[in-house]
């Protein structure tokens, strides 16, 4: 019985991984259409918001007579797809920095440290009054305050130490 069980199950587990891969990838081909969508029709919508301006240039200005890349810099369309793509990288730039700016709050967070709101503070307040504010939160939230306090019990103890001796 279990060798009759055996191929079915497999072909079973077969059928569900094809169709899994299957649904993956018509899953990755939308969403490239949807994105590939967006990125033309925002190209297109801010054509329409330009005009390119400038002065004709006599064809003897170049020496193999005119560029063929002038017709393309003279395009509305991919004028407005140079300004789509400045604008996400700009967007995702401030993104990138923003996660920088976040990487003390997400590491004591990971930690479950008890510094977690004084280093969101002063993350904010590096974001908005000073930078020195930022370092000072990243210090804290990296810094290791088990062996901080250890090594800072031992200087108070062997400075105890020393002024025993001195005294006796």
């Amino acid at each position: 019985m279990s060798n009759n069980s055996t191929p079915t199950e497999s072909s079973r587990s077969l059928r569900e991984k094809s169709a899994w891969s299957v649904k993956a990838t018509l899953s990755y081909i939308s969403k490239l259409v949807i994105a590939l969508c967006v990125l033309v029709g925002s190209s297109l919508l801010l054509s329409k918001l330009a005009t390119i301006h400038g002065k004709q240039l006599p064809e003897s200005y170049f020496s193999q007579g005119y560029p063929s890349i002038l017709k393309l810099l003279d395009s509305e369309i991919f004028m407005g797809f140079v300004f789509f793509v400045t604008v996400a990288i700009l967007v995702y730039l401030a993104y990138l920095f923003w996660c920088l700016h976040e990487v003390a709050v997400h590491k004591a967070a990971k930690m479950s440290s008890a510094h977690t709101q004084i280093i969101f503070a002063l993350s904010l307040c590096g974001l908005f009054i000073d930078k020195t504010w930022w370092v000072l939160a990243i210090i804290i939230a990296f810094a290791r305050w088990d062996v901080l306090a250890r090594e800072l019990s031992n200087i108070i103890r062997n400075g105890r130490a020393m002024t025993k001796r001195v005294e006796e």
